[in-house]
């Protein structure tokens, strides 16, 4: 395209803010501290200790699960997967019949047994008979005695988001728990009132697991019971973490200010940091670190892919970038304007980098994977810019035949897999390629979520049609009518993905599947009330500088 005849293109503009983060990470050091070899020593003496307590035989099973929990919540189970998933075995061989006594039978262990136990893909049933029924009244109503228990009511309202389709007491003690809890809330101390607003606005089933942690930590050290050892093991976990993520985030500023982005793509998101978050929610363990770096790498250069086909690209231009990814040739960036050829190259080095790296292991065959859902994806972008350039609102099933592509979900669970070691066989990427229920139901909230969020912003700039669009025109409904139905499609694709975890046999390994509970997690952060990606200077700035940027006081 001549530099002359680009220039006369009328192009939309979003004006997106630009980073917030700029060169900011380049001032960490790229090398581990005499500080943290002592603290590494420290925090093993430590592990030693609870990974003990953990073995321990427990006098009282409640006891035990309260341990899991703390563990659990403070980010250090990752640790102690081998001791939790045998303590929660004894607990649900030799604890099934909870006893309606002191021990075992009160609303907090009940929950929190059941909690736990689902968790960890036990099937735990809620049917007619399960353990919940203890807990209502002759006409089927939760008892009134529960309200005044609010440890007992928070541990019920987060069992209850661990529920599937059908489960109609579930669904009941989320309204149950929720109501009261938020009636409650102006008579609690200002210490139990942080933990259930904190709670109602983020649920642990929902929550990203390290800053859910980071702000447990906070929780748990302000409580007069907590555990010394604990407490001093989880600081140490989250700074030595830190610590490894400060380096990982200044190597990947490193490539992104080569790539020059915020000058050549002076129109796109500019949103390295928010990327790795993104993929940080993901896995956060320091051996996921390749898998991690190649994923922010990706998702980071997607970004400015849908920058292009949704604001800056005319339909002949995306036509072009559409064509040269199917090549997936170097030589195919010589057809592109000038704008285009550093994000398309940069995709093609990057996948250079990591087939040689994937080669030296026998893997270079999950790179192919990898190509095959970009490529999809840049034909679904394609296909959402025609409906705009044509004018054409498609119906809710054509929206959502293309719409669950452009989510990115599918591509990123799949390139989630690429450098995740071992434990990733072919048969998981044939598995993620052919479009399971779980992968369908985080897609469709990844992109409801957005749409419900940004659908205002992006029409005014001009924009493919959003599902809230696609539903009122269909339906002739109102924009309130619209997100109503759309909430609970929201609604039952988490039910749908909880009831993943609970196949038996369990043919998907857990991680392979917590790799998507965590993407579908960190909607619950980006996009719940305001889109926090594309203003990004607010309370995602806030959660990334709780994280990366700010150690515990030990």
């Amino acid at each position: 395209m001549e530099k002359a005849s680009q220039a006369e293109v009328s192009r939309r503009t979003a004006n997106f803010h630009p980073t917030v983060w700029g060169k900011h990470f380049l001032t960490h050091t790229s090398e581990a501290q005499e500080t943290e070899v002592g603290m590494e020593d420290k925090f093993e003496q430590l592990r030693e200790q609870v990974g003990k307590i953990l073995q321990a035989e427990a006098d009282k099973p409640s006891e035990k699960l309260k341990l899991i929990d703390a563990v659990e919540r403070l980010g250090l189970s990752y640790h102690f997967e081998t001791e939790i998933e045998a303590a929660l075995q004894r607990i649900y061989e030799e604890w099934q019949e909870l006893d309606d006594d002191k021990e075992g039978g009160d609303l907090y262990t009940v929950s929190l047994w059941f909690r736990l136990l689902r968790q960890q893909r036990y099937p735990i049933s809620s049917g007619p008979s399960n353990v919940f029924e203890r807990f209502k009244d002759g006409d089927g109503n939760f008892k009134e005695s529960l309200i005044g228990d609010v440890r007992g009511m928070l541990s019920l309202y987060e069992a209850a988001h661990l529920g599937i389709r059908g489960e109609k007491i579930l669904d009941e003690a989320v309204d149950f728990t929720t109501s009261h809890l938020r009636s409650m809330l102006p008579n609690l101390s200002s210490r139990r009132a942080a933990q259930v607003r904190h709670a109602l606005n983020q649920t642990i089933r929902r929550g990203v697991p390290r800053l859910e942690a980071r702000f447990y930590i906070s929780f748990y050290e302000a409580e007069d019971s907590h555990d010394k050892v604990l407490l001093s093991l989880a600081k140490l976990d989250f700074n030595l973490l830190q610590k490894m993520h400060q380096r990982e985030l200044r190597e990947l500023t490193m490539w992104w200010e080569d790539l020059k982005i915020a000058e050549k793509l002076p129109f796109a998101r500019d949103r390295l940091v928010e990327c790795y978050f993104w993929i940080w929610a993901v896995y956060f363990e320091p051996k996921y670190c390749f898998a991690r770096m190649i994923l922010s790498s990706v998702t980071s250069l997607t970004s400015l892919l849908d920058d292009i086909y949704d604001v800056h690209g005319t339909l002949e231009e995306i036509t072009l970038l559409t064509e040269a990814f199917q090549r997936w040739e170097m030589s195919a960036s010589d057809q592109l304007p000038e704008y285009m050829k550093p994000p398309f190259q940069a995709y093609l080095n990057l996948f250079s980098v990591v087939e040689k790296e994937l080669a030296l292991e026998g893997r270079s065959y999950r790179a192919d994977y990898a190509k095959f859902v970009i490529k999809d994806l840049v034909k679904a972008y394609l296909e959402e810019a025609k409906w705009f350039h044509e004018g054409r609102v498609p119906t809710m099933e054509e929206y959502m035949r293309v719409a669950l592509v452009t989510s990115c979900y599918k591509m990123l669970a799949t390139v989630s897999y690429v450098g995740m070691g071992e434990i990733v066989t072919k048969e998981t990427f044939d598995w993620v390629c052919s479009d399971p229920l779980i992968v369908r139901a985080s897609s469709l909230i990844a992109r409801v979520m957005n749409d419900i969020v940004a659908h205002k912003f992006e029409q005014e700039r001009g924009h493919p049609p959003s599902a809230v669009e696609v539903y009122m025109n269909e339906h002739g409904a109102s924009e309130e009518e619209a997100l109503v139905e759309l909430q609970k499609l929201i609604t039952n694709a988490w039910k749908d993905i909880n009831a993943e975890f609970l196949h038996r046999p369990t043919t998907i390994s857990t991680p392979i599947l917590m790799r998507i509970l965590n993407f579908t997690r960190f909607l619950d952060v980006v996009y719940k009330g305001e889109d926090r990606y594309t203003h990004s200077q607010g309370s995602l700035k806030d959660f990334a500088t709780l994280v990366f940027d700010k150690p515990l006081p030990i």
